[in-house]
């Protein structure tokens, strides 16, 4: 089903598993990679061995730490997830799984003695329960399907979960005498999102009972609709949310079908009430984004994130109080100009800690509601994803460029932080990693462009360094102190490489008219960002300016693609990743048509319409007869948001005019590359490229 192998391909990144005491240990499960390592340089072998960790759940009394970790393995081309509980203060790490089915969507019972987890040890996906130290392992639940998020009532008595159910018909139920056909009947919009074709079934929440020992009395609260919840492809169990008293259900949905879905992010806040079945939408007529809904601890009002702008999925993310009693709605962060996310009320009830990202870093800030003030508690080149309260102090997790997530303890007041899970320390205690440096450089408009600048490791500032312009994609999206698993820019600059990495026009943390100067002037502005900042560092004496690349995925595959044919022979090389090349066609099989209708300003038969036809006129393949410069492209068959076919006719245009060209495709994977073995082929093949027009 479509929606199951969204979620579990999204859970499976983050999978892995280390040896648990007092258990037998099978060895063929996929477990911690405990290497020597041969050399102090980070290699792709070496960067698919790191512990993905995260999940992170405090207990109801505030005294330990749950999580998961996910190990790969390179040779069995797959991963597995495990959990782990500590104290708090971080001691007395175990991990407390040992299987090979993965174990996923860990929370804490609202008793604190148990763990309720998702598993597939059955053959289907199911609710497993447990003692805290991993004994008495249960099977709770025995649905027809697979569950796919849980979460219990404050009171431990009720528990929602999701499961994909069957709505629509197929042509195979039209036509039950042809079983075998596996033709798709289509006449409407939206037939296929992200990687995954319409095949009937919808994502529903249901609610049940919970006796302590088993789930039972489940009742579907979305009977026969056709729509999804959470949002795919991305949304998760935050999109879903108990009241304190157990007798409401928040949730998003945007119950729209077909072209009205297509062409619209009106998704609304739903209250489900479980004593009389009766669902009310709260944010009726709010036209944009809606979504993340939670409530007041004392359970009298309902906060949500609120995008304004319909069809602008890049608007700031409004935070939004409604008092339940009267309707009353309040706006929370009007002086903020900022997206927060991850919401934690502190135990006064009065304030709430959140995530936002301010100046391509995101860090932990705080807010008196009733005042509406906010303060940053934490300060750094750091990513900061998740902040829960634990004992007086704050529970996160944090990346960097060159550090993979842990877990911290944060001192609510003071900021001081310190690390608790240390999960992949064995591994960069033998590393040296790349530096990075926060620069500042004068766009041509005169505006001050924060820069990202990774420097290999045993950077020698006398030598001069084949340096690689990184072009971010989105086109909204946060160039911040991000870790990835393919772009990777401590893999890159391992390589030997100096990486230039700009908060162009459009990257988010900038401020919200920083984000909206991309929007309907995608080859403009932008693109004079990125040249501007190789232009400035192309002068500095450790960089060689005669051996300079451009890289990206996504819009920065958009990016590379049109200066392939803009860049007046600053490159020597480009990779495009994911890329669109014919703006035009692009817009007619892409699957979420408001993104293309508010970037482009409209479709591109629209010859009246000004604004788009400036879009249109600044597609890459407008200017494909100038590309004289050697470039790979990379392309995943599974990706619908992009076609394939963007990166063939790159290719095949590159080949026609004789320009140096290689494809590396990848026939199972969809925007991203997720398999260990395509991530390894990837790095190589990367690498290899960039090598023998920067190097050889």
């Amino acid at each position: 089903m479509k929606k199951l192998s969204i979620l579990l391909g999204m859970a499976i990144i983050i999978a892995a598993c280390t040896q648990v005491s007092n258990e037998k240990v099978d060895e063929n499960i996929i477990a911690k990679n405990e290497l020597n390592l041969e050399s102090d340089i980070l290699t792709p072998e070496v960067l698919w061995s790191f512990g993905r960790l995260g999940d992170v759940q405090v207990s109801p009394d505030e005294s330990k730490l749950l999580y998961g970790v996910s190990y790969y393995n390179i040779e069995q081309n797959k991963g597995n997830r495990e959990l782990f509980v500590m104290n708090a203060d971080g001691t007395n790490k175990q991990q407390i799984t040992h299987t090979s089915f993965g174990e996923y969507n860990a929370v804490w019972h609202p008793d604190g003695k148990r763990i309720v987890f998702l598993s597939a040890e059955s053959g289907a996906m199911q609710a497993y329960a447990m003692n805290a130290d991993g004994t008495g392992k249960k099977k709770i639940s025995s649905v027809e399907g697979d569950i796919t998020n849980l979460g219990f009532t404050p009171l431990g008595d009720k528990v929602f979960y999701t499961m994909d159910v069957k709505v629509d018909p197929t042509a195979q139920d039209i036509h039950a005498d042809l079983p075998k056909s596996d033709g798709r009947v289509i006449d409407d919009l939206m037939y296929r999102h992200w990687d995954v074709w319409e095949d009937g079934f919808y994502s529903h929440i249901f609610v049940a009972d919970f006796n302590g020992e088993a789930i039972n009395n489940d009742v579907d609260i979305m009977p026969n609709e056709p729509f999804d919840t959470p949002l795919q492809p991305f949304g998760g169990i935050e999109e879903i949310c108990w009241s304190p008293d157990g007798n409401s259900l928040a949730y998003t949905c945007k119950k729209l079908k077909g072209k009205e879905y297509t062409l619209s992010t009106n998704s609304d806040v739903y209250l489900y009430n479980t004593e009389t079945k009766e669902t009310k939408n709260y944010t009726e007529g709010m036209m944009g984004y809606d979504k993340v809904p939670f409530f007041s601890p004392d359970g009298t009002k309902l906060y949500w994130l609120s995008m304004e702008r319909p069809g602008f999925e890049a608007d700031k993310d409004r935070l939004f109080e409604m008092d339940l009693a009267t309707g009353e709605k309040r706006y929370l962060t009007d002086k903020f100009d900022h997206s927060p996310s991850g919401f934690e009320w502190d135990a006064d009830g009065k304030t709430l800690y959140f995530v936002a990202g301010v100046m391509a870093s995101f860090h932990i800030h705080k807010m008196d509601v009733a005042s509406k003030e906010i303060t940053a508690i934490t300060y750094g080149q750091f990513d900061y994803h998740s902040v829960a309260c634990a004992n007086g102090n704050l529970i996160a997790t944090r990346v960097d460029m060159t550090k993979p997530q842990e877990i911290y303890s944060v001192n609510k007041e003071t900021g001081e932080v310190a690390e608790l899970s240390f999960e992949n320390k064995h591994l960069l205690d033998q590393l040296n990693m790349p530096t990075v440096e926060k620069r500042f450089i004068t766009t041509t408009d005169n505006k001050e462009m924060l820069t990202w600048i990774i420097y290999p490791p045993n950077f020698d500032k006398t030598k001069k360094y084949a340096t690689i312009l990184y072009c971010e994609g989105g086109p909204q999206s946060p160039l911040s102190q991000f870790w990835s698993y393919r772009w990777n820019f401590s893999m890159m600059a391992s390589n030997n490489y100096i990486i230039v990495a700009p908060n162009r026009r459009g990257t988010l943390t900038m401020g919200q008219e920083w984000t909206d100067q991309i929007s309907k002037d995608n080859s403009g502005q932008a693109m004079l960002d990125l040249l501007s900042a190789i232009d400035v560092m192309k002068k500095e004496p450790f960089v060689d300016e005669n051996n300079l690349a451009a890289i990206g995925a996504s819009f920065g595959g958009f990016s590379v693609n049109w200066l392939a044919g803009n860049h007046e022979g600053r490159f020597k090389a480009f990779i495009s990743h994911c890329g669109v090349f014919n703006s035009e066609m692009e817009y007619i099989t892409t699957e979420e048509m408001f993104f293309d209708n508010y970037e482009k300003g409209g479709a591109p038969w629209e010859t009246d319409n000004k604004v788009a036809m400036k879009s249109y006129a600044g597609s890459p393949h407008k200017f494909v007869k100038n590309w004289d410069t050697p470039i790979m492209i990379i392309h995943g068959e599974h990706d619908y948001r992009i076609p394939y076919t963007q990166g063939m006719a790159a290719f095949n245009a590159a080949q026609l005019l004789g320009v140096p060209s290689k494809l590396l495709f990848f026939p199972t994977e969809n925007h991203w590359v997720l398999k260990p073995q395509n991530g390894i082929l990837w790095q190589r093949e990367f690498k290899g490229w960039l090598d023998k027009w920067l190097k050889e």
